[in-house]
């Protein structure tokens, strides 16, 4: 590579590093173009998914806020389109009418006998089971984000050796150490680190603000299912 450099047009610019690098240089240049589209496809899709989800959540809060019984917000948020909220309201209460068949129907505490102490604490339980999977839900794809990250900036550094290499075998087989000879092969090495750079940066950062706005879905969640229960012992059903 270095030969052929010498005895004709060196590059001149980035793109023309890209073309005159070495095949296995521009296959880990082709990985890393895969690997920030399909970030970037990821940071998109999330991003879209977590404003949804705040939409349908200030749509659903709305909704029970205009009720003041249970049975009430039940029957008002299940004509909202679905979403983690309403899907966990409908567990919740289809789960208790199965433990306490007719109790959410009464209008005072006292005439349905309340949930035993293990009653109560599988109704939590499987309110965490809820949480916990409406939070696997959205937390899909985001592992793709930290592997993107993590690995191109690896690969960026693996492309960085080879053009290195690739330097020295020219320059021992050229027989020259100029400047002329050394600096395109070691341009085309860092072209790689680059890429591979500017591939995970953006991944990261996706990656780390969303894995916040996850943890702050499944807090807000978790508050959620607690309120259910307040509500229901409140209302005298537990």
């Amino acid at each position: 590579m270095i030969v052929a450099q010498i005895g004709g047009a060196l590059p001149a610019t980035p793109w023309e590093l890209v073309t005159s690098s070495s095949p296995p240089i521009k296959f880990i240049l082709g990985v890393l173009v895969v690997f920030s589209l399909v970030s970037w496809f990821f940071i998109v899709l999330k991003w879209w998914q977590f404003r949804r989800v705040a939409k349908q959540a200030d749509q659903f809060f709305a909704e029970l806020e205009r009720t003041s019984r249970l049975e009430d917000a039940y029957r008002a948020v299940m004509k909202l389109p679905a979403s983690p909220y309403r899907r966990l309201l409908k567990e919740g209460v289809n789960f208790f009418s199965e433990l306490r068949p007719g109790a959410l129907q009464q209008t005072g505490p006292g005439k349905h006998e309340p949930l035993t102490v293990t009653q109560l604490e599988v109704l939590r339980m499987m309110f965490a089971k809820g949480v916990g999977a409406e939070r696997d839900q959205m937390a899909r794809f985001i592992p793709w984000l930290a592997t993107i990250g993590s690995v191109s900036p690896l690969l960026g550094l693996l492309g960085t050796v080879l053009g290195v290499m690739n330097t020295f075998l020219g320059i021992a087989a050229g027989g020259s150490g100029n400047i002329a000879a050394v600096a395109p092969g070691v341009a085309e090495a860092l072209v790689t680190t680059v890429l591979g750079l500017a591939v995970a940066i953006p991944a990261v950062i996706a990656y780390n603000v969303l894995v916040n706005r996850l943890g702050l879905f499944a807090g807000e969640m978790e508050g959620f299912a607690q309120e259910i229960v307040g509500t229901l012992a409140r209302e005298g059903r537990v």
